[in-house]
């Protein structure tokens, strides 16, 4: 059982960032596109209309994106410098504790991202130039959100296993 989850979180994390860096390289891709045709105005050329909007939301997803795979990776910035003193399983501990932190304040994202989203859903709340709802942008961050908080949810499961695996040899 414990390899299926395994399984399942690594692809949900690694098909998220994935996703993520498309839309990234999308992004990249109409900041060049944007770029170039601001120095081709008097061709006839021009920006690409919202661009900085575009960018904005993109970014705002990759981010989310990433998050997911960057912990199940262990890959967060950490404070090592205790850990060669300390015994291992007292570093088994700490990784309990730090994925049970992570958890609770992927869960307050997620769920403050949610409100956001009702609220400027509510309101209609758009952007200025190209009048996209607001709400979208929400919307595609808390999905990245949400497997944040899945993926983390199977950390603790991973390191509270480690935990006690070593306390049983």
């Amino acid at each position: 059982m414990y390899s299926l989850l395994e399984t399942a979180a690594d692809r949900l994390a690694r098909g998220t960032a994935l996703l993520g860096g498309l839309v990234l390289l999308a992004v990249v891709a109409m900041t060049c596109t944007s770029i170039t045709g601001r120095a081709l105005v008097p061709f006839g050329l021009g920006p690409v209309h919202g661009d900085f909007e575009w960018i904005e939301l993109g970014v705002g997803f990759a981010i989310f994106a990433f998050l997911p795979w960057c912990h199940l990776q262990r890959g967060h910035a950490s404070v090592d410098l205790f850990q060669p003193v300390f015994p291992p399983v007292m570093n088994r501990i700490i990784d309990v504790a730090v994925d049970i932190a992570m958890f609770i304040a992927a869960s307050i994202i997620a769920w403050r991202l949610w409100l956001g989203l009702l609220d400027k859903q509510r309101y209609g709340e758009t952007t200025f130039i190209l009048q996209f709802p607001i709400w979208i942008a929400y919307a595609a961050c808390l999905f990245g959100a949400v497997v944040f908080v899945i993926v983390v949810a199977f950390c603790v499961l991973r390191s509270g296993r480690s935990l006690f695996a070593a306390k049983k040899t």
